[in-house]
């Protein structure tokens, strides 16, 4: 009787710990919460960088989290102290496993000091186009432009070239435009000068460019080169394809076509 006593009294002492261990952990990862948003909110406030807030933010939600899992080992009573040296140990031991990741991490370090792009510039690194959502502590995330959320490793976009399309207030718009051989090249550069500084959102300074880029068998091929802001690039590159059909049309320039000359000679 004694022996159903105590197991007794051992089962409702550890399902109660069990139940407070749970709900300490509830409460605790709503104070995490409630910590990195008090956190963001106060960084938000200094005017720091976006990219450098998500770093922080990020690093601060991981060490509570191993915090608030050591607080609960502690309540079971296993010490704290001899688990804090095993998670040393295993971390030196899952570092020289994963190394990469440690790469990573050192990378997006890198990232955040250096700052070659910050969050909200549309960049090409890492064989991914797009504009950056978030820098991680191991990865970055990209949203394609067919909206498409990408991660890619801190360390592949840090070895990898970079181009950010943001970092300058304005960028060119590299087009070609095909001519027929029997249409003069510099008549049809003067009706696209004219037709292109009339799209919305072209910049006069710098002006557009066109000229001659080369020659193929069906005549002369104008480099058709206006320049925009950044975030205008798209509508004046679509803008100016159209207007260069619609200017070749109207103008009866003739469809190009491939021109040979074949001679005979003599026998």
């Amino acid at each position: 009787m004694d022996l159903l006593n105590n197991l007794l009294v051992l089962g409702v002492n550890a399902g109660t710990k069990v139940l407070l261990a749970i709900a300490l952990w509830f409460v605790g990862r709503r104070l995490i919460t409630l910590a990195t948003t008090l956190t963001s909110s106060t960084l938000k406030g200094q005017r720091i960088d976006q990219t450098l807030i998500s770093y922080l933010i990020t690093g601060l939600s991981v060490l509570l989290n191993i915090v608030l899992v050591v607080a609960i080992l502690g309540y079971f009573g296993i010490e704290t102290t001899s688990f804090a040296a095993l998670l040393a140990a295993a971390g030196v031991a899952i570092g020289a496993a994963w190394s990469g990741l440690l790469a990573n991490f050192a990378a997006g370090a890198f990232l955040i000091v250096l700052r070659p792009f910050q969050v909200g510039d549309f960049v090409s690194a890492g064989g991914i186009t797009g504009t950056v959502v978030e820098i991680g502590l191991f990865v970055t995330a990209i949203d394609t432009p067919d909206h498409v959320r990408t991660y890619v490793a801190n360390n592949r976009l840090f070895g990898d070239n970079i181009q950010n399309f943001s970092t300058n207030s304005f960028r060119r718009v590299d087009l070609e435009a095909q001519v027929d051989h029997t249409v003069n090249p510099n008549e049809a550069a003067r009706i696209l000068r004219e037709r292109i500084v009339n799209i919305p959102n072209v910049l006069s300074n710098p002006e557009p460019s066109i000229e001659v880029l080369g020659f193929n068998p069906m005549g002369v091929v104008l480099a058709v080169r206006p320049f925009c802001n950044n975030s205008n690039y798209w509508q004046v590159y679509f803008d100016t394809n159209r207007v260069i059909k619609e200017s070749f049309s109207e103008s009866g320039f003739p469809t190009p076509k491939q021109h040979f000359e074949v001679r005979q000679g003599s026998v």
